[in-house]
């Protein structure tokens, strides 16, 4: 029996997920980089991810993506979290398209570049050497916000914060950040008479052996809610949460002198991941 035609939503799901997936795999590549990746694999990781980048870029600038956004708006019917994800579809369509192709592709290209430099400056303490790359960085940056903030008729700064923030704008982040600078530095002087009036801690004495402290970080992301049926803890140079839709990659860094480094890592990333995970629950639970 022949299946009914698509609707426009329905092709919307269809593409949005294969690009989904790309992400996916560029997450898990992206994880591979900074944890296992040999240095002298940087110039090929960078094609490999470009590649993909460039591919999704234009899996969702395709004329008919357009057609389909707009088909999908005239029909409506959709149930709330459907409408949501239409909303979400459009935004997505309207920051990549605002891009061209060849500039995601310099992009990714230049920040995998940046961070192998970085992880011989950041050892050497060499800022000097990671000042270029980082240059470069900065550049095309400049030169995404440029042509997202033509597009949005945004000031460029503005015109990024709204990829991460829909609809904040610099004002607001002005807001808060004023708010902070006339309550903190009373704040700050209340918590170090606080600290300067009570006994000095005693400080754990080490040596803590990794092995420990990564027994310890897993115990307390259990605790947390972290499935490691669906996801590990790993080593890098700083410490992140990435990989893909069920299969999450989460990492630290230890120092066997001071077991609160590796363990601030720990819970400051299981943490972003299990509040974020809960939130998307309840929002969905909700529509």
């Amino acid at each position: 029996m022949a299946q009914p035609p698509m609707n426009a939503y329905q092709h919307l799901e269809r593409r949005f997920a294969r690009i989904a997936a790309i992400g996916d795999a560029l997450g898990i590549l992206g994880w591979d980089q900074q944890t296992m990746m040999p240095d002298g694999a940087a110039d090929g990781r960078g094609e490999q991810t470009a590649t993909l980048s460039v591919l999704a870029h234009e899996m969702l600038t395709a004329p008919e993506v357009g057609d389909w956004l707009a088909e999908a708006e005239r029909e409506g019917g959709l149930d709330p979290v459907q409408a949501a994800n239409l909303r979400e579809m459009a935004r997505d369509h309207r920051h990549a398209t605002a891009v061209p192709s060849d500039l995601v592709e310099a992009v990714t290209k230049a920040t995998t570049r940046c961070e192998m430099v970085w992880r011989t400056a950041r050892a050497d303490s060499d800022f000097a050497a990671l000042l270029p790359s980082l240059a470069e960085v900065l550049r095309l940056t400049r030169e995404t916000a440029a042509a997202k903030a033509a597009a949005f008729g945004l000031t460029p700064y503005d015109a990024l914060l709204d990829q991460y923030d829909p609809g904040a704008r610099g004002e607001r982040i002005d807001t808060v950040f004023d708010a902070l600078a006339a309550d903190l530095p009373d704040l700050i002087r209340r918590v170090i008479d606080r600290q300067a009036a009570d006994p000095a801690p005693v400080a754990p004495s080490g040596p803590f052996p990794v092995d420990r402290q990564k027994a310890l970080g897993e115990t307390l992301m259990r605790q947390a809610g972290f499935d490691f049926a669906r996801g590990r803890l790993d080593v890098s140079l700083h410490p992140f949460c990435g990989g893909a839709t069920g299969d999450v990659r989460i990492t630290t860094r230890y120092d066997e002198a001071d077991f609160t480094s590796s363990l601030m890592g720990v819970l400051h990333e299981t943490g972003q991941f299990v509040a974020c995970s809960g939130f998307c629950i309840r929002n969905a639970k909700q529509q």
